[in-house]
Formats: C-alpha cells, sequence, structure tokens
C-alpha cells in the first residue's frame, strides 16, 4: 500500500519527464521522495522549483485518492512494469504512471486512434460508427479520449462490433468528462479499459486535454480523423501521431462542412484518404489476407510469400527485427507489416528487445 501512496504522490507532479529522471536516479519514489533538497538538485532536469513540489508532496495525504482508486477497481502501471504498453515506449514523453480502470492487454498494441470534431454531422456520425465497428470486428482495439462527438461514437462503434476499447482520460478515473459519459466509460472499463496519468480527483482543466493527446495517438499504430476545424483538437493530436512515427488518415467531407477542413488539409499534407475500414487495414499491411476477424482467424494456408519466409527463418530463439530482414532480404517496411500480421494471427510473438519467436 506505501508503494501506491507514493506512486500517486509522483504522480501529483504531473511531468513524466521528471518524474522519470526521479526513479532512474533515486530507483523508487519512495528514495525520491525521502531525498533532500540538495540530492534533488544533483538530478539534471531537477529545478529548485521542482525540488520544493516534490519535497511538499512527499508529506500530502493521499487518503482521498486511494478510496476513490479502490472504490472503481482500478490499477496502477508505471513505465518501469513489465505489462506497460509497449505502444507508449515508443514515444518520446512517454507517461511514467497510468492509473487503470479495467485491464490493459498486450494485444492492445494492435489499436487505432479514432477522433474528431464533437460536433459531428450526420455523415461523420455514420463514417465513425461503421470503421469503429469494423475495426473492433477485425480485431483491433479502438482508442479514444471519452469526449462528446466523434470519441462518443468511436468507442460505441467499438462495443458494437464486440471489441475492445480505451478511453484516455484527461482528468481523474473518478472525475468523468463529459459527466453524461459515466455510464459508456462503465462499459468501456468492462470491454477494455479508461485510463489516465493524473491521479483520482484530478479536475478537467482545458491545458490537460492536449498533454494527454500524445497518449491517446501513442497508444495506437496509427489515428483516424474523421471530422475537425482546422484548430480542433483532433488536428493537434495528429501533428502529435506523425511526430511519434504513427500513421495518419482521415476521412474526407462535403466542401460546405466547416469540419471537412481538417481532414482536407491533412490529406493534401500526404495523410491516407479513408472512406472503408480496409483502407487502413491495407495500410497496416493486414487486409488483404484475411476476409474474417483478425481475432478469429485461424492459420491460414494463402500467407505472402514474405510471411512464408519470416516463418520459416523463425524458432523458439528470439531473433531481432534486424536480424530478421536481413536473412529473409527484405526492406523495413515490409518485414515489419509482415510481421504484424504474423503477430495477429497468432504464428510469431515479439519478445522484449524487438525480437521475435515462433508461436506454439
Amino acid at each position: 500500500m506505501a508503494e501506491i501512496d507514493n506512486w500517486i504522490r509522483l504522480a501529483k507532479l504531473e511531468s513524466s519527464k521528471k518524474a522519470i529522471l526521479l526513479i532512474d536516479y533515486f530507483g523508487s519514489p519512495e528514495e525520491a521522495l525521502a531525498a533532500s533538497m540538495h540530492a534533488l538538485t544533483e538530478v539534471d532536469g531537477i529545478t529548485s522549483k521542482t525540488a520544493e513540489r516534490l519535497r511538499a508532496i512527499a508529506s500530502e495525504p493521499v487518503d482521498t485518492e486511494l478510496h476513490a482508486l479502490e472504490k472503481l477497481d482500478g490499477s496502477i502501471v508505471t513505465y518501469w512494469d513489465n505489462d506497460y504498453p509497449v505502444n507508449l515506449r515508443q514515444i518520446p514523453d512517454p507517461p511514467a504512471i497510468l492509473f487503470i480502470r479495467g485491464d490493459l492487454v498486450e494485444s492492445d498494441r494492435f489499436s487505432v486512434a479514432v477522433i474528431g470534431t464533437r460536433k459531428p454531422s450526420e455523415y461523420g456520425r455514420s463514417m465513425c460508427m461503421k470503421i469503429s465497428r469494423d475495426l473492433a470486428e477485425r480485431g483491433l482495439a479502438v482508442i479514444s479520449g471519452g469526449a462528446r462527438g466523434i470519441d462518443t461514437i468511436a468507442h460505441r462503434g467499438a462495443l458494437q462490433g464486440g471489441g475492445r476499447t480505451i478511453a484516455v482520460l484527461g482528468s481523474g478515473l473518478d472525475v468523468p468528462y463529459p459527466a453524461e459519459n459515466r455510464e459508456l466509460l462503465d462499459e468501456i472499463s468492462n470491454a477494455g479499459a479508461v485510463i489516465s496519468e493524473y491521479p483520482p480527483g484530478t479536475r478537467p482543466d482545458a491545458w490537460r486535454f492536449p498533454v494527454r493527446n500524445r497518449i491517446v495517438s501513442g497508444m495506437s499504430m496509427g489515428v483516424l480523423v474523421v471530422e475537425s476545424r482546422f484548430t480542433g483538437g483532433a488536428m493537434i493530436t495528429a501533428s502529435i501521431a506523425a511526430e511519434q512515427g504513427r500513421d495518419v488518415w482521415a476521412i474526407p467531407g462535403t466542401t460546405d462542412n466547416a469540419a471537412s477542413e481538417g481532414p482536407h488539409r491533412l490529406i493534401k499534407e500526404g495523410a491516407k484518404l479513408v472512406d472503408s475500414v480496409d483502407d487502413i487495414l491495407e495500410e497496416l499491411g493486414i487486409a488483404a489476407e484475411c476476409d474474417t476477424p483478425v481475432k478469429a482467424q485461424r492459420i491460414p494456408d494463402n500467407l505472402s510469400p514474405e510471411q512464408k519466409i519470416i516463418l520459416q527463418s523463425l524458432s523458439l530463439q528470439p531473433k531481432h527485427v534486424d536480424e530478421i530482414m536481413i536473412e529473409c532480404s527484405l526492406p523495413p517496411s515490409v518485414a515489419n507489416s509482415s510481421l504484424t500480421l504474423l503477430e495477429m494471427l497468432g504464428l510469431v510473438r515479439r519478445v522484449p528487445g524487438n525480437a521475435y519467436v515462433r508461436a506454439v
């Protein structure tokens, strides 16, 4: 219990970069919180102001936060845990601590973020629902922010498709925002997870949402923008996704709809135009081989030559992805897309160190 107390205190810094610096230096939240001002300021990147804040946090009670987490049957996963989301480890500013309601599972790495305006058109609503449902039916998790409009529809589409969905909040787990989505968040926690890097009790202040957007995109393999104006939050997330090396896709709309401005600009700048789930699956390199849901797929007999070569090269001994590319004479894009499909089909497993083994 004491360890959870101190993770909550560390989360109150609301700076994952500084939290990671502190743990890497001191080894544990307990040691960091017990450190003197002098010891804290010896850490590169920790200013006297941060050290003062940390010293104040060290003595703050967290009974309220613990009670809220317990009431929600919530849990904590940290950057140093083995079950920390793999995709998030790859981004420049990963959250140090995640508060979780529900469960994160290894297969959540196969996910797509679906985002957009809080005031969608009927066309936008229809397209969002259809594509989110289709993604879920194909076995991919749908990530969004739990907000009004497109976010809500994306989550509902995934639930309707019988798949997993994850809501990333810009507030504490016990502070649903918007309030009318409380029941939806309950459903999501039973069919996926509701997550936040903010401790229980944190209010949904406006500045927190752009910060949490890096998690929405970071959790996913790519981001789909349904409808958004030039200045919409979805455009910020799309920009972050591109910086993280994620794919960016956009649904075109009518030219007389202001919410088409964002997707149209993204398409002009090189984002993939999407009008069905097949466009996304094709871009990820997992489209043509399967007409039935990936999650229900048995070992197929129509693997591509590249996939067969990779499968034949693997054993129960881990092999790094670079070694696979060299041995199989495959370019990175082909190797990575082939490995993604093989993993989704349950034929190979990814292991620590960016290596793969044959599944048994």
